[in-house]
């Protein structure tokens, strides 16, 4: 894997239960390698919804493990989360969390569509919502629709943070916009800004 200088001075916090979750669709497959690629390997666990088909979802997870310093992988069914780790939804199931063994761990099904998605956002923030909570960070990114929009106002009220991408870097603001809309965001940024303030987030983590 690609070596990447990390992004400021923040300090990442350690990853005690902690999870940040992340929502994607049309155009999102760019928008998490802007996100991804400058950040580094001691992060909490990422979760990661992006509507995909099922045929490119393990493709695009190598690829993205080619470009970055954190270890990305396609998501299986009791996958314990780890630091460092990223866990993409792979494209014909819902991923929840869950608890196994007292650990937070990937959870698949092929339950019904939610918003008209399986994978959908909606499924996954929600699950972070009822398990993690204020240990959670959200990102909303580029997409279609409003897929995750009532899932991660549930993060919020929940005490998680939640950032999402602005309509001008946005290539669709429908998900972003739906989140913001319905009060689940407390930053708005450009793309390019979000790994500074995710990382700036964990920095005030490490000293609680």
């Amino acid at each position: 894997m690609q070596t990447v200088s990390p992004l400021g001075a923040a300090r990442p916090a350690a990853a005690d239960g902690r999870v940040i979750a992340v929502g994607a669709s049309t155009g999102g497959t760019e928008a998490l390698k802007s996100l991804l690629v400058p950040l580094p390997a001691n992060l909490p666990p990422i979760v990661i919804v992006q509507h995909m088909p099922a045929m490119f979802t393990e493709s695009f997870a190598r690829r993205l493990d080619g470009l970055c310093t954190l270890q990305v992988k396609e998501a299986q069914h009791g996958d314990v989360l780890a630091p460092g780790c990223v866990y993409l939804a792979p494209g014909h199931s819902h991923l929840r969390l869950a608890r196994l063994g007292g650990r937070l761990s990937c959870a698949l099904s092929q339950d019904e569509p939610v918003n008209r998605h399986r994978p959908s956002v909606e499924v996954l923030f929600r699950s972070v919502a009822e398990l993690v909570g204020k240990q959670a960070l959200g990102i909303m990114l580029t997409g279609m629709g409003k897929d995750g929009g009532t899932g991660m106002r549930a993060m919020r009220d929940a005490g998680a943070y939640n950032f999402a991408q602005d309509e001008a870097s946005a290539t669709v603001f429908g998900m972003p916009k739906e989140a913001i809309a319905l009060g689940g965001v407390d930053e708005v940024l450009p793309l390019n800004r979000i790994p500074e303030r995710l990382l700036a987030r964990l920095a005030l983590w490490a000293t609680k």
